[in-house]
C-alpha cells in the first residue's frame, strides 16, 4: 500500500506499507486459491483496511493483477477481499498493469525525453513497456512470474544447473515473439522495478558484485552462487529476505533472459512501479486528466464514430439520468461516467458491420486494450453497448459484480431510450422529454403534438414496452 497527499498541487508520498502474500503460490491449475493463500491475503487486506480507516483516506484505489486475473470468479474471494479492505478492488488487465507501471516509474525518476525500456517481474506475470518521455509506446504482459517459474522448475525447493537451464530456456521461448518490439536501439535507458529486480540489485551490491545497476555478467555470477546452495532452504545471501529467497530462483531465470534477449548492457533500478502508478493515475482523475477519457476519445476516432450523433445520444442519456438519479440510486460517479462513455461509443460496431453492430461494439469494448479501464468497467461498457437495442443481453450483466447489476440494467434502459429518441440523427427533431421512475416503472412524457407528428417513434416505444417487460420493467409514455 502506498499513501500520498496533495500538497501545493503536487503529489507527495508519505508512506509505503508492504506485506508479502505470494497469492500466486496458492493458485491451482483450475483457478482455485488454496485456503492458506486466501487466508494470508484476507489478513493482509484487513490490516490495510484498518490503516485506511484510521487515516480516514478520502480517495482509494485497489487493484488485483495476474493471480486474480487467472483465478475463478465464482469462489467468493473477491467479495471477501473487498469486505476485508473496505473498498472496491479493480481487476486490471496485463496491458493496463504495464501502463500503470510505466507511469509509476516515469514519476519516480528524473525526466528523460529519450526512449525508456521498463520491466517488472511479478509473481505471476512480467510486464515490458517501451516508452518515450511520459508516454508508453509499446506494452506487453507475459505469463512469466517468479512464483510460477519457481514452482514449475524448482519443485520442493531443489536447485540444480539442469533445472536452471530449463527455466532459462522456457523464459527465452516466452520472450521470442515480443523481443523485436523492445530492442534495436542503442540509446534506450533500461529500467527494472519491483521485488525480484530490486532484491537482486540489493544482493549484488551487498556481496560486491556491482556498485549499482545490473549486468548480464553479474546475474551469471549470482546464478552460480544459487546453484551452489543446492536448495531454497540453504539459500542465504546478504540483502535477501527469507520470503524473497523462496521465489528468487525463478525470478533470476526470467531476469537474466530479459537482459540477454533484449540486449541490455546495464539495467537501472527504480523504486516506483504499479502502486505509484495507481496513485498518480488516481491523482490524474482528481485533476480531470482521466486516462479513461483519453481512451474513449481515441477509440471513437479509431472506429470512425459519428461524433455529432454520439454527442446527441450522450446528452439525451445524461438528461434522462439527471431526472432519476436519486429515485434509481444512480448516485455513483461511475454511473454518469459509464453512461456517457457508452453513449459516445455505442456505434463503434458500425465500423465492422451494420448488421448486429451492437454485438460487434460490445465485443470490442470487452476485449480491446483500454488504458485506464479495469476489467469490470470494460464489462459494464460491453453490457450497455450490447443492450442498446433489441433484447437486453443478460450474459454481460451476469459477468458484472453483483452490486453493479441492477444499476447497470437501469443505465442500460436509459441508454436504450436515448438511442431510440435520436434515431432521426437530427438535433432539431429531439423532443423535450420528462422522465419519472419508481422501482420498476418508467413514465416518459412528451409534448402531445410532437408525439402525434412522429408515429415511427410511437411504434418504437410500443416495441420497447415489450422488450423492457421481459427485463421486469414497465414503460409508460404519453
Amino acid at each position: 500500500m502506498i499513501v500520498g497527499e496533495l500538497r501545493h498541487g503536487q503529489l507527495t508520498i508519505i508512506d509505503r506499507i508492504k506485506e508479502t502474500v505470494r497469492l500466486a503460490e496458492g493458485l491451482s491449475d483450475s483457478g482455485d486459491l488454496s485456503p492458506d493463500a486466501r487466508a494470508r491475503a484476507l489478513h493482509c487486506l484487513s490490516l490495510f483496511g484498518q490503516r485506511l480507516r484510521d487515516m480516514r483516506a478520502a480517495s482509494v484505489r485497489a487493484a488485483g493483477t495476474s493471480t486474480i486475473r487467472c483465478a475463478r470468479e465464482d469462489t467468493g474471494f473477491m467479495s471477501e477481499a473487498e469486505e476485508a479492505l473496505g473498498h472496491p478492488i479493480e481487476i486490471i488487465s496485463g496491458i493496463e498493469e504495464a501502463r500503470l507501471i510505466y507511469m509509476g516509474v516515469s514519476h519516480s525518476l528524473p525526466p528523460n525525453e529519450g526512449l525508456r525500456l521498463v520491466m517488472d517481474i511479478g509473481g505471476g506475470s512480467t510486464e515490458l513497456i517501451l516508452g518515450q518521455g511520459p508516454k508508453p509506446r509499446a506494452l506487453e504482459s507475459l505469463h512469466l512470474g517468479c512464483v510460477r517459474m519457481t514452482e514449475r522448475f524448482f519443485p520442493g525447493g531443489v536447485i540444480t544447473r539442469e533445472k536452471f537451464n530449463a527455466a532459462r530456456v522456457a523464459a527465452r521461448l516466452e520472450l521470442r515473439p515480443v523481443k523485436a518490439f523492445f530492442r534495436g536501439s542503442d540509446d534506450i535507458e533500461a529500467i527494472g522495478t519491483s521485488g525480484t529486480i530490486i532484491s537482486t540489485e540489493r544482493v549484488a551490491n551487498a556481496i560486491g558484485i556491482v556498485e549499482r545497476d545490473l549486468t548480464y555478467e553479474a546475474l551469471e555470477e549470482l546464478i552460480e552462487r544459487v546453484i551452489e546452495a543446492g536448495s531454497v532452504a540453504a539459500l542465504t545471501m546478504p540483502g535477501l529476505s527469507e520470503r524473497r529467497a523462496q521465489v528468487w530462483p525463478g525470478g533470476l531465470a526470467i531476469l537474466i533472459e530479459l537482459i540477454g534477449v533484449l540486449r541490455i548492457d546495464r539495467l537501472k533500478v527504480s523504486d516506483g512501479a504499479l502502486r505509484e502508478g495507481l496513485l498518480y493515475d488516481l491523482f490524474g482523475r482528481l485533476q480531470h486528466e482521466d486516462a479513461r477519457e483519453r481512451t474513449v476519445r481515441a477509440m471513437a476516432g479509431r472506429y470512425n464514430v459519428d461524433e455529432a450523433q454520439a454527442q446527441r445520444v450522450a446528452e439525451t442519456a445524461c438528461h434522462l439520468l439527471e431526472q432519476c438519479t436519486e429515485a434509481w440510486q444512480l448516485t455513483s460517479p461511475l454511473a454518469k461516467l459509464g453512461l456517457g462513455w457508452a453513449a459516445r461509443l455505442h456505434e463503434i460496431g458500425l465500423d465492422i458491420s451494420h448488421d448486429g453492430y451492437q454485438r460487434h461494439g460490445a465485443y470490442i469494448a470487452e476485449n480491446a486494450d483500454m488504458p485506464g479501464f479495469p476489467r469490470a468497467e470494460q464489462r459494464l461498457l460491453a453490457f450497455l453497448i450490447a443492450s442498446q437495442r433489441h433484447q437486453i443481453v443478460t450474459r454481460y450483466l451476469r459477468d458484472l459484480p453483483r452490486a453493479w447489476r441492477e444499476p447497470a440494467l437501469r443505465l442500460g434502459i436509459l441508454l436504450r431510450l436515448a438511442v431510440l429518441l435520436n434515431r432521426s440523427r437530427n438535433q432539431a427533431e429531439i423532443p423535450p422529454v420528462e422522465l419519472s421512475v419508481d422501482a420498476r416503472t418508467l413514465t416518459v412524457t412528451f409534448d402531445p403534438k410532437w408525439l402525434q407528428a412522429n408515429p415511427l417513434t410511437v411504434a418504437d416505444l410500443e416495441r420497447e414496452q415489450r422488450l423492457l417487460s421481459q427485463a421486469g420493467y414497465e414503460l409508460r409514455y404519453s
